[in-house]
């Protein structure tokens, strides 16, 4: 049987994490480098994940109007939903490629591909960031090295993530799992489902 994800390995969406978070001058901010397919919807993935925890950082200030930080609840919101309909592009794309999607005796896994890169992309931003503060210079030998310690454990964690993904896409390809694409239904955003924002310009 033919290796239905051939082209999508966790080693190369680690390298793929990394390298896009190394871009100059700002992390994920330039061309796309995927016009379309699987890759493509990664790429948004991640670059709405980084997005996001620029945001998260920048709400979190403490001598800002509040207008700002309300700027970045409204931006958080946004690019939420993007990273979201991008983990459902992802599993779009994968799904298709299953032949016999639900056969007979195959385990369904409720966690989908999409939502295990989405959580690879996310440890890759906690890498990055931890790997800065074991490292920065006037930190504390003690601040360096609980930092070091938690850089180990979320590469741990990662690798282990990896491995799975790796595992529940052969088992898709030989036949013995399969995954549905769930979609998250976000009210927040939607004024049909949002009482305060019906009848509401949105920003």
């Amino acid at each position: 049987m033919t290796d239905a994800f051939a082209d999508l390995k966790g080693a190369d969406l680690v390298r793929f994490h990394d390298a896009r978070l190394a871009d100059l001058p700002r992390p994920v901010s330039g061309a796309a480098h995927f016009a379309e397919g699987v890759w493509r919807a990664i790429e948004r993935n991640h670059r709405f994940n980084a997005r996001l925890w620029d945001e998260e950082d920048l709400a979190r200030r403490p001598d800002v109007p509040d207008a700002e930080i309300a700027a970045n609840k409204r931006n958080i919101d946004r690019f939420n939903q993007g990273r979201n309909d991008s983990v459902e592009r992802i599993d779009e794309a994968l799904a298709a490629r299953i032949e016999t999607p639900g056969r007979a005796g195959a385990r369904l896994h409720s966690e989908t591909p999409g939502m295990m890169i989405d959580r690879l992309s996310i440890l890759s931003l906690k890498i990055r960031a931890m790997g800065a503060q074991a490292s920065r210079e006037g930190a504390t030998a003690d601040h360096r090295e609980a930092c070091g310690a938690k850089l180990r454990r979320l590469e741990e964690q990662r690798e282990d993530l990896r491995r799975c993904l790796d595992e529940l896409l052969a088992d898709c390809s030989r036949g013995t799992a399969w995954f549905k694409v769930y979609r998250q239904f976000k009210m927040y955003n939607d004024p049909a489902l949002n009482p305060h924002l019906a009848g509401k310009p949105t920003a």
